[in-house]
């Protein structure tokens, strides 16, 4: 029972964290070219509050009496209509919401998208780590946490991915999924930011049903799920129960350096040869040192090299 315990606690941890590595954007999302949402399309405010004109936005221009009124924060609007005023200095889109207490108001397009988030988990998961201060508390918290954890683990000469690796390439994998996604992702945010903002209002995770680039991103988070839950398959028949969590706990710190370090790093087109030259360095990391050819021929265990079995002490020739 506690081993089961024990495995149902990694593999929710491992989700966990990579429902948060696959879903985080960074930078706010630009006035969008090509508009993503229409008539009927749901929103909820995430500023403080926003203020709506409650008369048409043409009498605002032509200096006629008006009145807003302000909705607060969580509260949930529906679009109502979209007009486009080309003699407007400031913005020459307005929208029209409707709120749950049946009230209409018109606001200009720039100032209501910043200030809402689409109406759906993923979207407002999105939106939430959006914040750069949540971004950059994220980066030195994991950071920070990890090298700290790094050393312990070190000091302990516990197993860690790269360093003192188990016989098995699912983490190694997990780690070059992550980091290629990763990759991609910042790739889709700096070439074609519009097919992301199609994303972001139009979220699903089926990549069947989506333009390519995206469809590309999705394989790699479902990829992502399925290796890490293969990695704890694997992690928790190799070693014992505290020794496979300490692992798999590590395994999720190397994961979100990973993320963090080629989301941003792609940025200044340095994560394409950085990816590269991690994939070589993972790829040989495993093959040299820790992949084990070879079964002791007394006691049957994996050993990496001829000689001596460290399990039963027998010579391997």
């Amino acid at each position: 029972m506690k081993m089961m315990k024990n495995k149902s606690c990694i593999l929710l941890l491992l989700a966990s964290c990579l429902l948060v590595l696959l879903t985080s954007c960074y930078g706010d999302h630009p006035q969008q070219e090509e508009r993503h949402y229409g008539v009927n399309y749901n929103f909820v405010v995430k500023a403080d509050s926003i203020s709506l004109l409650r008369q048409e936005p043409e009498e605002l221009m032509s200096e006629l009496p008006t009145d807003t009124f302000a909705v607060k924060k969580d509260a949930q609007l529906v679009v109502a209509d979209i007009r486009a005023l080309e003699n407007d200095p400031v913005d020459s889109i307005w929208v029209q919401v409707a709120t749950e207490e049946s009230e209409f108001g018109w606001i200009h397009e720039s100032l209501l998208l910043p200030a809402v988030v689409p109406d759906d988990p993923i979207s407002q998961f999105i939106s939430f780590f959006s914040d750069t201060h949540i971004l950059f508390s994220l980066f030195f918290v994991v950071v920070i946490g990890f090298a700290y954890s790094l050393r312990s683990l070190l000091r302990r000469q516990s197993y860690i991915v790269h360093i003192n690796d188990v016989d098995s390439f699912y983490p190694t994998l997990l780690t070059l999924v992550v980091a290629f996604a990763a990759t991609f992702y910042a790739s889709i945010q700096m070439f074609a930011p519009d097919v992301w903002r199609h994303f972001y209002y139009n979220p699903t995770l089926n990549p069947f049903a989506v333009p390519l680039l995206l469809a590309v991103f999705l394989f790699s988070v479902w990829s992502m799920f399925i290796v890490a839950l293969a990695a704890a398959d694997d992690v928790r028949k190799l070693l014992l129960p505290g020794e496979a969590l300490l692992y798999l706990v590590s395994l999720m710190g190397v994961c979100a350096v990973d993320y963090i370090i080629f989301s941003i790093t792609t940025l200044y087109y340095i994560g394409y040869l950085l990816l590269v030259a991690y994939t070589l360095f993972c790829l040989r990391s495993y093959n040299v040192r820790h992949r084990r050819r070879y079964i002791c021929g007394h006691c049957g265990k994996k050993i990496r090299n001829k000689g001596r079995c460290p399990y039963c002490g027998v010579e391997n020739l």
